[in-house]
């Protein structure tokens, strides 16, 4: 088991949101900042199997907008780590 964590900016949440969920992924939306210019941003929480790791981070890519020309800004950090246990409660 995997947990993703995505820190994208808060333009790019609803569509990589959506695109997760539409996946039958279960995904938490947390409202943060950071940065230099202390922009909002979203950090998604998502729970997931090993399996289906390449498939939500391509969708997390593909629904992100590229950074714009010349500027060396990322769009978002995308962090992959290994779950060793999980409880419902």
């Amino acid at each position: 088991m995997k947990m993703i964590i995505a820190i994208v900016p808060d333009s790019d949440a609803d569509a990589v949101s959506q695109a997760l969920t539409q996946a039958s992924l279960r995904v938490t939306r947390i409202a943060s900042t950071g940065g230099l210019w202390r922009r909002g941003n979203t950090t998604f929480l998502v729970g997931l199997e090993d399996e289906q790791v390449p498939g939500a981070l391509e969708k997390i890519k593909a629904n992100c907008a590229p950074p714009e020309p010349g500027a060396e800004s990322r769009r978002g950090v995308l962090f992959v780590l290994k779950v060793d246990d999980y409880i419902h409660l």
